[in-house]
């Protein structure tokens, strides 16, 4: 593989309300950059749960690289990096744009800015990323879209008129101009010239029962190769990478990924309180540096007891490992005379603890008993 300039890289999220369109036009713009073929294209192609299928929202972040041919004639790099809408995972936000340079701010014609909208863009802000404000559903007959235009501008100063893109998801309407846009106004990562050591930061991981913990990597310095051993700067653990790749929008094995590109490293640690979100990989031999900054611990704002119907190890399995690629959860050993050894657990919200329960029944066939949340 050759190496990629940096400079023809673009990473970024769509930030949005609940139900303004992001997987939707998720969606398009893997359409428009043929990352996927109309064998393999199916609605909210992203959200690959259960439960997000069966709720029609987005709860988990997904990556997928995107080779896009623009106008200049130069392929570039599009790395999104799907991002939830519902305001229990704002968490799941601020991973994501941790790993990006920009951000689309997804706002829907026939709602305007709504209260997540508000705090998405906060997030965003408060990380100094480029924000592109789209106002999206242009086709509906119940579209305002000089209304939602000028909630936009009143919601950032620094807006002009022009920066607003109007587009449908839907039928794709405006998205060659948002994907020419992303390439004129979302900036390429910054990679030092000279080769530094390998810095990498850990925005997302995922449990194989083959593989072990698959971290799920943004790189920032240096370059990583597959068959070569890695430190994990906070934890202090050595592994060797099994594997490396990208996402498009599934699991792609590459020899080598540079500063600047977002991918994956089957580490092959099989226990999943050895490593977290947030951490920095870096090789064996690597010298001083500091770790990248990590991310601010999440405040749970509901307590829920969590009991086995059945197998005590087999729900604290499970639950461990959905606490792998959910950072937000706070598990403390509980017992009830009445149900037997527990946990208590945080959780940023009803519907949080809702989707967590599901998790364990679909994903790993266990059933629980939960105590009244407060």
């Amino acid at each position: 593989m050759m190496t990629i300039d940096s400079n023809k890289i673009r990473n970024f999220s769509i930030i949005a309300h609940i139900d303004h369109g992001k997987s939707t036009l998720a969606d398009r713009i893997m359409e428009f950059t043929n990352t996927v073929d109309d064998r393999t294209a199916k609605p909210q192609l992203l959200d690959n749960m259960t439960v997000e299928k069966e709720h029609g929202v987005t709860v988990k972040a997904q990556t997928v690289t995107n080779y896009y041919l623009a106008k200049d004639n130069q392929q570039y790099v599009l790395n999104l990096i799907d991002t939830p809408g519902h305001v229990d995972f704002s968490y799941e936000v601020s991973k994501s744009l941790s790993a990006t340079e920009g951000v689309i701010l997804l706002v829907d014609a026939t709602q305007g800015v709504q209260a997540q909208t508000i705090a998405n863009y906060n997030l965003a802000k408060a990380q100094h990323i480029k924000i592109m404000p789209v106002i999206n559903k242009i086709d509906s007959p119940n579209a305002e879209v000089a209304t939602v235009k000028q909630q936009i501008l009143d919601l950032d100063s620094q807006f002009k008129p022009t920066d607003i893109l109007e587009i449908s998801a839907k039928n794709g309407t405006g998205v060659p101009e948002l994907l020419e846009a992303i390439v004129a106004n979302i900036p390429a990562p910054q990679v030092a010239d000279q080769a530094p050591e390998l810095k990498a930061l850990v925005f997302d991981m995922t449990y194989d029962s083959y593989q072990g913990v698959i971290a799920h990597i943004r790189l920032v310095a240096g370059e990583i190769k597959a068959n070569q051993k890695f430190v994990l700067m906070n934890a202090g653990k050595t592994f060797d990478a099994k594997a490396i790749g990208i996402f498009n929008p599934n699991m792609v094995e590459q020899d080598t990924l540079y500063a600047g590109e977002v991918g994956y490293v089957v580490t092959g640690i099989k226990e999943v309180n050895q490593i977290r979100v947030g951490d920095t990989i870096t090789t064996a031999v690597a010298g001083t540096a500091e770790p990248l900054p990590g991310y601010e611990e999440a405040t749970p704002v509901v307590y829920a007891g969590i009991f086995p119907k059945d197998d005590f190890l087999a729900m604290k399995s499970a639950l461990f490992k959905i606490a792998l690629n959910d950072s937000s959860l706070k598990i403390e050993d509980d017992y009830s005379d009445a149900l037997g050894q527990g946990f208590r657990v945080g959780f940023l919200g009803n519907f949080h603890l809702q989707i967590i329960k599901e998790r364990l029944l679909v994903e790993y066939g266990v059933e629980v008993v939960t105590t009244s949340p407060n």
